[in-house]
């Protein structure tokens, strides 16, 4: 049996408008996550904890478009932020992503 890896684990995806779909373009673990983490925050960026999406978006080699299978859990979290970030209620709560990939 594989023995469980509890260091943080992070994935930090960028989207441009015209892009096909959002791409990784940094991850890692432990020490490593902590500084995409770190210079996500101080850049002011916001940071979604999501052990399940992680998990999944781990999987992306770097500087590759996510999957058409996230397409769905990543823009609704992308919506919630836009709406969080200009100040309008968002409507989707914390939280979706993994109730999309259960």
């Amino acid at each position: 049996m594989k023995p469980k890896d509890d260091r943080r684990t992070a994935v930090a995806l960028a989207y441009n408008a015209g892009q096909a779909a959002p791409k990784v373009v940094a991850k890692g673990r432990g020490l490593l996550a902590e500084a995409i983490i770190e210079r996500a925050r101080e850049a002011g960026v916001y940071v979604h904890e999501s052990p399940a999406l992680v998990s999944i978006l781990m999987q992306v080699d770097l500087d590759q478009h996510i999957p058409p299978e996230l397409y769905v859990a990543v823009a609704e979290l992308l919506v919630w932020l836009y709406r969080l970030e200009h100040g309008l209620t968002p409507e989707i709560p914390p939280g979706v992503a993994e109730k999309l990939l259960k």
